[in-house]
């Protein structure tokens, strides 16, 4: 990935780039590899930034949503309201009435008594609801604990042993249209058995709905395909086919059947970089700190999972010292990396924290009273 320093220098840090053109890129190698009858929606979750939502919705791809706020976002971009599917363990009244009101594509009902609210909400409305059933598969997937979803243990989804019991309870109410099952099991997976065992336990459960004679025309697998933190460079866009063929060689769908993915991370990681500046080198009897004006405010993924991200001093070529790369803010946790090797560093120099595209601008907060971070894309810098 290139970046425009001149550009760069005019800016305050800490800010937020996007590369609009490997986005592009990524949208259309998805497109590419996906077969017909596949439908993406992207997982808003990950960056809600409006010129990347603008982006992604110009594509032609939907949008998966997980509060009224994300669908409000969403509509604003110009994604297509029946486009979107909207999950999530607590719906409140309003988010529900909203979606509703736009008519969106799908809820993803994750209990037996949110399907009950969404049928009277929809019942006040004259409406009636489509509906999937989000089950939970009880299927591990090797990434962090924090970002598992799919196990009995986790908070999100319908038991399996529960799920002919909230069909029956669906088909009785009359506001709601059972249309398919949801599935998510985590992020960040980067082990396509983890999809493959996923794919061979819907085929289980299609198999009990054979039994009582439920057919159902909407499978969604969710998403959960990770990217190339070490490395970006070499692996700028993830190896879609490998993950969507997966499905389309293991999963047994019935006639008609359309298939559905929720790809966040996979879709926008890799094009998006924090950039900060270099504050101060301190140096003590053990350890030398580079520490820049970017905090776990603006990137909180390693100090809440202990996540990795490359970082690349973009304004020196000097030779190599190693540094702890931390932040300004009042927590010890505020610590990028660790021992990390890097081109020396001087005060003013510029850092690029790589492959934050996802969870990053979306998880800034406020704390200490800092100002979030901009975010500019490719387009509007090179545009001015």
């Amino acid at each position: 990935m290139s970046f425009p320093l001149d550009k760069f220098k005019e800016l305050r840090t800490p800010f937020y780039y996007y590369d609009t053109d490997l986005l592009e890129q990524t949208l259309q190698a998805i497109k590419a590899a996906m077969l017909p009858g596949s439908h993406l929606h992207y997982a808003v979750k990950a960056c809600a930034n409006p010129a990347v939502l603008q982006l992604i919705a110009k594509s032609g791809a939907g949008c998966d949503c997980v509060s009224g706020g994300e669908i409000k976002a969403c509509l604003r971009a110009g994604f297509k309201a029946d486009s979107i599917v909207f999950a999530g363990v607590g719906k409140s009244d309003w988010e529900i009435e909203l979606a509703l009101q736009e008519g969106i594509f799908c809820f993803n009902v994750e209990s037996k008594p949110e399907l009950e609210v969404i049928d009277q909400l929809a019942a006040a409305k004259g409406r009636t609801a489509r509906v999937a059933l989000r089950i939970n598969p009880n299927v591990g997937a090797h990434t962090h604990a924090n970002i598992t979803t799919g196990l009995a243990e986790n908070k999100f989804g319908i038991d399996m042993q529960d799920m002919e019991d909230v069909i029956a309870l669906a088909k009785r109410l009359k506001n709601v249209e059972l249309i398919g099952l949801h599935f998510h099991i985590g992020s960040q997976i980067l082990e396509m058995d983890d999809f493959e065992a996923l794919s061979k336990r819907i085929n289980e459960l299609q198999e009990r709905l054979d039994g009582i004679g439920v057919s159902l025309k909407h499978i969604n697998v969710g998403g959960g395909l990770g990217i190339d933190y070490t490395d970006p460079d070499k692996h700028p866009i993830p190896e879609f086919s490998t993950y969507f063929n997966t499905f389309y060689k293991h999963l047994s769908l019935r006639a008609g059947q359309q298939l559905h993915f929720e790809l966040g991370r996979s879709v926008v990681g890799q094009c998006g970089s924090l950039i900060t500046k270099v504050l101060y080198v301190k140096e003590n009897a053990i350890k030398k700190f580079c520490i820049v004006d970017a905090g776990m405010t603006d990137l909180i993924r390693p100090a809440l999972y202990d996540a990795y991200h490359r970082i690349d001093n973009l304004t020196s070529d000097e030779a190599e010292e190693t540094y702890d790369i931390v932040g300004p803010i009042c927590e010890s946790s505020d610590v990028f990396v660790k021992g990390y090797k890097m081109p020396k560093a001087r005060r003013g120099d510029l850092l690029a924290l790589r492959s934050a595209g996802a969870y990053g601008e979306i998880m800034a907060s406020q704390y200490n009273c800092r100002p979030l971070p901009s975010g500019y894309t490719k387009k509007d810098l090179l545009d001015d």
